[in-house]
Formats: C-alpha cells, structure tokens, sequence
C-alpha cells in the first residue's frame, strides 16, 4: 500500500504526477497531478492505492473522496489523440503532466516544491521532477493522481462509446481487446483512433473503412 513517507522525505509542498491511457489504440493520454496540504487523514489514505489495483467500484470512490476533500490541491491535463500521433506517446504522456502540474500551479498559487512522477522517465516540468518506478503503489500523492486520471479517462470513453457504440470502449477504454479489434474490422477507424499506432495504420494500409 502506498504511504506518505516520499513526501515527507522530500519536505515542501509535493506533488504526486500520474497518467492514464499510454497503451490503448484510441482516446486521449490523461495525466493528473496531487499535492496533500499535509499527510493525507487516514480515512482518505486508506481508499486511495494504485488505480489498477482497485475495483471500479472503489475508484469511484476514492475519486469522490478527493474531489470532495479540503486536503488536497489536484489538477489534470490531457493530450489529443492528433496530439499522440503528431509527438508520438511517450511525448504526449510528458504534455499532459506538464499541462497537469502547470494547471496545479494555478490553482495553487505556486509551482509545487517537487514532481514525484510515475515511472523512470522524467518530464520536463516547473519544479524539479523525482521519478519513482511503481510510484502509484509507493506514493500517497502519486496513487491519488492515478485514481483521479483512470476515473475521468474511463469517463471520457465511455462517452465516446455512445457515439461510437461499436467498440466496446466502455468496458475496454480503448485498449486494443477482441471486441475493440472485432469492432475495427466491421465498424472501421474513427477519428478517436491512433493512427500512428501500429494495429490501426495497418488497418487504414489495408484500406480499412475509416468511419
């Protein structure tokens, strides 16, 4: 389970940097970053762990603890899917943290002391930046932007899937599983699609109907 002794290590105000959406064939990369005023009350602490960890229904949860908490600073920030194809994902994933912790600094007032950043690559941000291999089940603030960014991706595509009703993106969020690649072959490539990502150019190459 994550703790706060990361952040306490580090002293200041912290900032936990988290995104969602790198691997799947459609949708936008969301990113979300979290900074405690203090160590987190134990009733929020407990409800937060890595987002993949927690069923939908205690993500939901915990998105609401925080949302509705007075402990927390959080702002979120996305890139495109032209934005993906453009920069490639990797670059994509470092905009919407940056777009993330710009967005927390306003609300804030300030730039946070520290990034601690999910994963081993670090993103060019307005504070000095921290990366933590499997920082969402090490890190208090980094699990709190995981849940925050899974739960408004989720929802993202789960609109999308009303109007796009034939991928099954409300349960799969885009990532590329038997029923998304079914409904590829049938209902074609949407504009929400990544089309730098392999699965999908080869589909377009093979002239595919774009939808």
């Amino acid at each position: 389970m994550p703790d706060y002794e990361l952040e306490r290590k580090y002293g200041g105000l912290v900032a936990g940097v988290d995104e969602v959406g790198r691997g799947p064939l459609a949708g936008p990369v969301v990113a979300a970053a979290v900074a405690f005023r203090q160590a987190p009350s134990s009733e929020l602490s407990l409800l937060l762990d890595d987002s993949k960890k927690l069923t939908t229904r205690k993500r939901e949860k915990a998105y609401q603890a925080l949302c509705q908490s007075q402990e927390a600073y959080w702002a979120l920030g996305a890139a495109s899917v032209d934005e993906i194809d453009q920069i490639n994902i990797g670059q994509a994933c470092f905009l919407a943290m940056k777009r993330a912790v710009d967005r927390l600094a306003l609300i804030m007032g300030r730039a946070p002391d520290l990034a601690l950043v999910d994963g081993n690559r670090a993103p060019q941000l307005l504070c000095p930046v921290t990366t933590v291999i499997g920082g969402d089940g090490v890190s208090l603030s980094i699990a709190a932007a995981s849940v925050l960014a899974k739960v408004v991706r989720d929802r993202m595509m789960a609109r999308l899937a009303i109007r796009y009703p034939g991928y099954g993106w409300e349960r799969n969020a885009g990532y590329g599983t038997v029923a998304h690649m079914t409904g590829l072959k049938t209902e074609g490539v949407t504009l929400h699609h990544r089309r730098a990502f392999a699965p999908i150019r080869r589909l377009i190459e093979a002239e595919v109907r774009v939808a």
